[in-house]
């Protein structure tokens, strides 16, 4: 028997155990008891405090009152920074009226030739000024990680006080956890050479933020 057997062997002798349901409900009962640890106290304007830790750490913020004018918010945005008016998004934005606005955008996976990727978020995290996407077919990683340029668009009543909360919202939501998760804190940074801090080094060199629903 070599070593691989031998361990899956051990496996299954443990998982069919007589006991395993109700040591399973034990575990599963500790996860959800189980208390957390200190939080700040950020009190109740959470966007405010997202919207100033965003910009914190080098993301560009817009607030709009209506999701609706996201598309000539973004047709702006891009206009004055030559970026051009062709971008790649995520399904979850798709139903917004992009051509109206004079943009050109593609519902797909990004590709190393895309410069901009416009995605929605699952939620905001107000405490770090962090963004938590949720890959899956409708909203593919991609979109957020390979353009130079990433707008994402944030609702207001999205953005929770701490992670806590967010992976709360996750379970509460969703329940089983995707195939991936993504925390974005601003443009890609880093600083191996000579301690100095470069921009979009290894994803988006710029971030764009649009939050929709209030006026910080």
């Amino acid at each position: 028997m070599s070593a691989r057997d031998e361990i899956l062997k051990r496996v299954r002798a443990g998982v069919g155990k007589d006991d395993f349901s109700a040591r399973r409900a034990l575990a599963e009962a500790y996860m959800a008891e189980r208390k957390r640890g200190p939080q700040p106290t950020l009190g109740a304007e959470l966007a405010v405090r997202f919207k100033s830790k965003a910009e914190s750490l080098s993301s560009s913020v817009e607030v709009l009152p209506e999701r609706a004018e996201a598309p000539a918010a973004v047709a702006r945005y891009l206009t004055a920074g030559g970026f051009g008016l062709q971008a790649v998004i995520t399904g979850d934005v798709a139903g917004l009226d992009w051509t109206g606005s004079g943009l050109t955008v593609a519902a797909r996976p990004a590709v190393d030739a895309d410069k901009v990727g416009i995605s929605g978020c699952f939620c905001a995290v107000a405490e770090t000024g962090t963004l938590m996407l949720l890959s899956g077919p409708e909203t593919p990683a991609t979109v957020s990680l390979l353009p130079e340029t990433h707008i994402a668009l944030v609702e207001v009543s999205r953005i929770v006080a701490t992670m806590e909360d967010a992976f709360a919202l996750l379970r509460a939501e969703r329940g089983d956890l995707p195939r991936a998760i993504n925390f974005i804190s601003g443009p890609s940074r880093t600083g191996d050479i000579e301690q100095t801090i470069v921009l979009g080094a290894h994803g988006p060199c710029r971030v764009h933020l649009i939050l929709t629903g209030t006026n910080p």
